[in-house]
């Protein structure tokens, strides 16, 4: 029986929606709001997965399986968001045009199946970035039921971790596109080239991985705890040769490690900073 406060509002605040379809991507926010979606609602909560290139192939894997766990019913859909030329040409409003997409996907599917209601799984750490998909949501009207309740990235672990989520401590994944510089057009082939590579190093055991494009050289950012493994000779030589079999002619190390959005510190206003020493 729940207690905790917190996690009491929101069951309740799931509860007041009657049904939701959950857009629910695999992530530990999403996975919770359906976790908790389906402790309250049953068979009148759903998880919608939207596939599209820009989804790896092991997230779409992750979300099946965790799903499962969950016991929840779960949907994969198709989106075309790539289709869209506002969405190809990647500008800094990308996401913007890739949840709408979703969003509508999602709102057809829910009036066809009788649901009342979108739930995403943003939470209050999200909006204080740069994330023009707010902006969709807020025009589809999409419930945000962690913001509702005040809950940041660290309690959705929390209480993640303590009703046994399996995915209460994986690292924070987006969608392959965001790997490329705004204005460089996204294209199947280069989704294809990222996520490749991504999985390459994921086999060689890294957890926090992006692989970020740069026409012929591939920047790759790691978990800082994880930095120095890929000094070790051999590991070093087999990042280079993945990279090189994925079709990159560079492939070079970020040092200042893995940090969410890192293309956006390029963005007028969001540049990064130098200080001399």
């Amino acid at each position: 029986m729940t207690t905790d406060p917190q996690l009491l509002a929101l069951e309740n605040r799931l509860r007041e929606l009657g049904s939701v379809v959950v857009c629910y991507s695999g992530g530990v926010d999403s996975a919770f709001v359906l976790l908790v979606a389906h402790r309250v609602l049953g068979e009148r909560a759903v998880g919608l997965t939207a596939v599209s290139p820009s989804l790896a192939p092991s997230e779409k894997e992750g979300a099946v399986r965790i799903a499962k766990q969950i016991g929840a019913r779960h949907v994969l859909v198709e989106t075309h968001e790539i289709d869209d030329p506002n969405y190809a040409k990647n500008e800094s409003s990308r996401c913007f045009y890739c949840k709408s997409e979703l969003y509508d996907v999602a709102e057809k599917w829910a009036a066809e199946h009788g649901f009342s209601a979108m739930a995403n799984g943003t939470n209050v750490d999200d909006l204080g970035d740069h994330r023009p998909g707010l902006e969709a949501a807020k025009n589809a009207k999409v419930t945000s039921p962690l913001v509702d309740v005040g809950m940041t990235k660290a309690d959705v672990r929390r209480h993640s971790k303590t009703l046994g989520l399996g995915v209460w401590d994986k690292p924070a994944s987006a969608c392959l596109s965001s790997r490329l510089p705004y204005g460089t057009a996204v294209t199947r082939e280069r989704l294809t080239q990222i996520g490749g590579l991504e999985e390459s190093l994921r086999a060689l055991g890294f957890r926090q991985v992006r692989v970020r494009w740069h026409e012929t050289i591939a920047r790759i950012e790691l978990g800082v705890d994880e930095l120095a493994r890929a000094f070790d000779e051999g590991t070093r030589t087999k990042m280079v040769e993945a990279g090189k079999r994925h079709g990159f002619h560079f492939v070079t190390l970020d040092l200042q490690g893995y940090r969410q959005g890192s293309h956006n510190e390029l963005l007028v206003g969001n540049a990064l900073r130098v200080i001399p020493s």
